[in-house]
């Protein structure tokens, strides 16, 4: 699930919603590295000035560090990766194309050890090696699911000089993948953190930590339920994923460290995430 997905909304409640103007491509249209990558930066410049992110340098730092070693795993393209918290306290993670990783101070704090972090963060990155936001940008043109994104086509697209008005939310376009979108992030992702010798159970383990949630306090994890399917059936598929690989694979991958502990302290202690904003 790569999405650029302000945390989604039920009645009238709305959370950083984006207000996009960047280009976006035409369906069929063969987008390269270097556009993929010139229309991620555009995104984050916004996102960097519509959503709240976590500014202190300590926790920036470790985000960036544990990302790093992910993406440096599987990256094909050489990619520049950035890896950024959001100060928000509902549950959600989204990529942006080229390697833009976002997880929300919400998640990082129901979560119980580095593995389940790390396997959020694998599967973030697995969207983006993917391309899958690309894919979902081609699929969706002309749609109407959101706020609206000025897209001027012949930035991207070397075919017929075109301008349009498209809609696309920040909940929506990069948050409608497929089920096999879905299911090839999470493959992904277990393959990610078995390679960085981190434990891939916590992947499974997060989603059950959210799903528990969901039965208790459903307003909590709306926002990751909205931008990520996920049920029971899951669960059973990532644990499949890692029964395939070898227990050699897996022995001695680490589950937690002192480090992420002290990590998640830190976020803890931040003054509280600002109230979400409301549609204008």
């Amino acid at each position: 699930m790569i999405r650029l997905s302000a945390p989604k909304t039920r009645g009238m409640r709305f959370a950083f919603p984006l207000m996009i103007s960047l280009p976006v491509v035409l369906a069929g249209c063969a987008v390269s590295t270097a556009q993929e990558v010139d229309m991620g930066n555009g995104y984050a410049t916004q996102i960097a000035q519509q959503m709240p992110l976590i500014k202190d340098a300590e926790l920036t730092a470790y985000i960036t560090k544990l990302g790093g070693s992910l993406s440096k795993l599987v990256d094909t393209r050489n990619l520049s990766w950035h890896f950024s918290i959001v100060d928000s306290k509902e549950v959600n993670a989204f990529a942006v194309p080229g390697g833009w990783i976002y997880v929300n101070r919400g998640l990082i704090e129901r979560a119980q050890n580095m593995s389940q972090v790390a396997g959020v963060l694998g599967h973030e990155i697995g969207h983006v090696t993917k391309r899958h936001s690309v894919q979902q940008m081609q699929k969706a043109q002309g749609a109407s699911v959101g706020v609206g994104l000025t897209c001027i086509l012949t930035k991207v697209c070397e075919s017929e000089t075109a301008a349009g008005l498209i809609n696309v939310g920040g909940s929506a376009i990069f948050a409608q993948f497929s089920q096999g979108d879905e299911s090839q992030a999470d493959e992904q992702g277990v393959r990610t953190v078995i390679l960085a010798h981190i434990d891939p159970r916590g992947i499974p383990e997060m989603f059950r930590i959210l799903l528990d949630e969901r039965k208790t306090s459903p307003t909590a994890v709306d926002a990751f339920f909205a931008t990520h399917p996920l049920e029971e059936s899951r669960i059973a598929a990532t644990n499949a994923e890692i029964a395939r690989h070898a227990p050699a694979e897996l022995a001695g991958a680490v589950r937690d460290t002192p480090d992420f502990q002290a990590f998640k302290r830190r976020l803890m202690a931040q003054p509280p995430s600002p109230a979400p904003k409301k549609a204008p």
